[in-house]
């Protein structure tokens, strides 16, 4: 089903400071990584690092509202697109991460069209939702006024879905039709457990395969885009070769696996 407005798939504004649409659109590999560790100066040192996005974690990571404002006004202030991945999908939760400035939002666990048309919903200014408007934060990660960011989030604003369950799989086909999903995005650990009854997966097994490959196809259909977390560069660049954008481990992982070979070559 096409939108009978502009997303962020056929929007016509341009704006630099959206480095992570911006490369979606040009087709160009999309690199994120995830944070859970509340610092304004992690976020910086991330954001450094030569990502497009960075997903503040508040769904797992030890972050709260304090640190998600701060690390979103760190990350953007860089020209890094800040990326918030809610708790759920409920629509006081949406409201309070878009209010950070956020350049997107990452919804866990969506399983029904249903439930990703909620999300789309509070995720939208009027008319085409039922966002509030209320402060004068989120234009700041934008670069914008107040007034211009009014007239450009609803079609700038990345709504990204993650696909993480059997059931989500199942009806990933009518989750990737709803106007407004931008994104969708496979949650591979959850999604392992859920179908193999374990985690990680393999990568081989044929139920883990197929539905990745369903995911795929969906969002292939439906013209919007997909991506998967990987565990590190090599991974990141053959899944590019399938994905438009990847999210390459997280912060905690990345510093323990660090110390943890560095260790290594001392104390064998």
């Amino acid at each position: 089903m096409a939108s009978s407005y502009p997303t962020a798939h056929t929007t016509e504004v341009q704006n630099p400071r959206l480095r992570l649409l911006n490369n979606l659109r040009k087709k160009e590999p999309a690199l994120m990584t995830f944070i859970a560790i509340p610092s304004v100066r992690h976020a910086q040192i991330v954001a450094l690092t030569g990502l497009d996005g960075v997903i503040i974690d508040c769904e797992h990571g030890h972050i709260g509202d304090d640190s998600m404002h701060n690390s979103v006004s760190a990350i953007s202030a860089l020209g890094v697109s800040p990326i918030i991945r809610v708790r759920g999908p409920q629509p006081d939760i949406l409201k309070r991460a878009l209010d950070t400035g956020a350049h997107g939002l990452m919804v866990p666990m969506i399983n029904t069209a249903e439930e990703a048309q909620a999300v789309v919903t509070y995720s939208k200014f009027p008319p085409q939702g039922l966002r509030g408007q209320g402060s004068a934060f989120p234009a700041i990660g934008h670069g914008l006024t107040t007034p211009e960011y009014m007239k450009s989030a609803n079609q700038t604003i990345l709504t990204i879905l993650q696909i993480e369950s059997k059931q989500g799989v199942e009806n990933v086909d009518a989750i990737a039709a709803v106007p407004g999903v931008d994104y969708l995005f496979i949650g591979p650990n959850d999604l392992a457990q859920s179908l193999l009854g374990y985690t990680p997966a393999k990568g081989d097994e044929p139920v883990f395969v197929e539905a990745i490959e369903k995911i795929v196809k969906a969002a292939r259909k439906h013209n919007k885009w997909v991506g998967r977390l990987v565990n590190d560069g090599p991974l990141a660049a053959e899944a590019l070769k399938t994905f438009d954008s990847v999210a390459i481990t997280g912060d905690t992982k990345a510093i323990s696996n660090w110390y943890t070979a560095q260790i290594a070559c001392v104390r064998p």
